[in-house]
């Protein structure tokens, strides 16, 4: 990128960080990444630095990803602006995602690295996309979608779930979270954690997270119940009966252990009980 690009791109960067802080935030680690990655250059500027928006550059980046030879990448494209121009929310809590990324995950070295490199971002934004098209009643597209993050990212999560925004999926590998399931704003988990049904229940059959869960790695949340408000659930737990907000569950089957000792388990990420 010759210097007067760059320039430029620096000077609309700075004047984003005001009106979009989070897209202000990508295209400044996008240039610093181009200047010293010279190799990334060509994909930070398609990705990032020739896109006007940050909705832009997500549709580009995801669509790039999940489009197949039978499914072109430019078709996926225009069902994910369809998106997030029908619905400015999935915009916002895309950014909000980013936010909980940077903030809780100390592996994260910019507002970038999510956007670009980190896979359970990735699968929580296509499902963002895929929901919006089940409730649209397109639900084979919607399949397609699902099916394309799962063999992609290695997460499967079903675009009948409702998810809030502000949630951190760290690794995201073996991370499953079924139709029926909710998550509320403010949640984090770790790789490997199972949002399930029992496999003997049918119609609404899937956990309930509140707002500010941490779910530890490995944890198997089973069946239509609820894990309360900031509630802390330990890694490798089995969880089968309600937990009540701002409670510690932990074990197989899981028991109540105690209390949390943070107000937001979620934002601290500490896995010690």
């Amino acid at each position: 990128m010759d210097s007067a690009v760059a320039k430029n791109a620096a000077s609309n960067s700075a004047e984003l960080r005001t009106v979009d802080p989070v897209w202000g935030r990508i295209r400044e680690a996008a240039l610093a990444a181009a200047a010293a990655e010279p190799v990334l250059a060509g994909t930070l500027h398609a990705t990032i630095l020739s896109q006007p928006r940050f909705e832009n550059a997500l549709s580009y980046h995801l669509a790039r990803l999940t489009g197949t030879t039978e499914v072109p990448a430019a078709l996926i494209r225009q069902t994910f602006d369809e998106a997030l121009t029908a619905d400015q929310g999935i915009g916002l809590a895309a950014r909000a995602d980013i936010m909980a990324v940077a903030e809780r995950d100390p592996a994260c070295t910019s507002h970038l690295d999510p956007l670009l490199w980190f896979k359970g971002y990735h699968a929580l934004q296509t499902y963002r996309v895929a929901h919006w098209l089940w409730l649209q009643g397109r639900q084979a597209l919607a399949h397609y979608l699902q099916s394309r993050a799962s063999a992609l990212f290695g997460l499967d999560i079903h675009p009948g779930a409702v998810i809030g925004k502000g949630i951190f999926i760290d690794h995201g590998t073996g991370v499953v979270i079924g139709e029926t399931a909710v998550v509320e704003d403010g949640v984090s988990m770790l790789h490997g954690v199972t949002l399930g049904g029992t496999g003997k229940e049918r119609g609404d059959r899937h956990p309930k997270v509140r707002r500010g869960v941490l779910l530890g790695a490995g944890a198997k949340v089973l069946g239509n119940i609820e894990i309360g408000a900031c509630a802390k659930i330990a890694a490798g737990s089995v969880v089968l009966d309600p937990v009540p907000a701002g409670c510690t569950a932990a074990g197989v089957p899981a028991r109540i252990i105690g209390c949390v000792d943070v107000p937001e388990p979620a934002l601290e990420m500490d896995q010690r009980i």
